[in-house]
């Protein structure tokens, strides 16, 4: 028996790899985010599979359901949002896991925040201008370790991108502006990849007064960064003239 932990991508149905839809085809058993997973996922699973939604369960539920399987010597396909390295509660998850014998493999998936970088039509970093993306989120109920403050992150003046803060906008631009600049590009990006994805476009000194317009209230990845907006970057050296690597004859 071994625990699939999946990441399905942002929202997309289409943006799940090869190897994570197989083992969603393969499992006698998925546990799925239902508030964030596409159920269009679901149609790739076995007619008689078990399907559990673990929107409304508890860490000991979900626990519990996978010590049945791990008895009935069961297959479960634990599928998370977005890929399961970042803000996906896995960790705990697995350390459970750890703590029962429980056997598991990680397959790792599409990010929202690369889903939001493609529907802005960015790279977040670019030679010369910003070589760093800080990925973060904003203090709110859950406490930031000290030294990640948003003070302290933004001294580096790197492109930052902000997850779980869609209703910290205010703190983001007032942190962020001594640092940045009132005129530093900024976007949000709502529910990227899904059918219903809005995007926000502006500047930390109005992009607080557009979100507040837009009455989007979750779901959200915020960029801030000279990226967003800049054309004046030098081109990188992997394509240049004169440079040589191994791939290159």
């Amino acid at each position: 028996m071994k625990v699939y932990v999946i990441g399905a991508g942002p929202g997309d149905p289409e943006l799940i790899t090869v190897k994570g839809q197989r083992l969603i085809s393969e499992c006698q058993v998925i546990i799925y985010t239902g508030s964030l997973v596409p159920e269009e996922l679901l149609q790739h699973a076995k007619p008689n599979a078990e399907i559990l939604d673990s929107a409304s369960m508890t860490l000991d539920q979900i626990v519990e359901e996978v010590k049945r399987c791990k008895e009935a010597d069961l297959d479960v396909a634990r599928v998370h949002t977005g890929d399961p390295s970042l803000f996906s509660s896995v960790a705990e998850q697995l350390r459970r896991f750890r703590d029962i014998g429980i056997s598991y493999e990680i397959i790792p998936g599409v990010s929202s925040f690369s889903a939001a970088s493609a529907a802005l039509e960015k790279e977040l970093t670019l030679p010369e201008l910003s070589q760093t993306v800080i990925i973060s989120r904003v203090e709110g109920r859950t406490p930031m370790p000290e030294k990640e403050r948003l003070s302290e992150l933004a001294v580096h003046g790197s492109t930052m991108v902000f997850f779980l803060s869609a209703g910290l906008v205010k703190k983001i631009t007032r942190e962020l502006i001594p640092h940045y600049g009132e005129d530093c590009p900024a976007a949000i990006v709502f529910k990227a990849s899904h059918p219903d994805q809005m995007i926000i476009r502006g500047h930390l000194g109005d992009i607080e007064e557009k979100w507040r317009q837009s009455g989007i209230k979750s779901q959200c990845i915020i960029i801030v960064g000279q990226v967003l907006e800049s054309e004046d970057f030098a081109d990188s050296r992997l394509y240049a003239a004169d440079f040589k690597h191994g791939f290159r004859r």
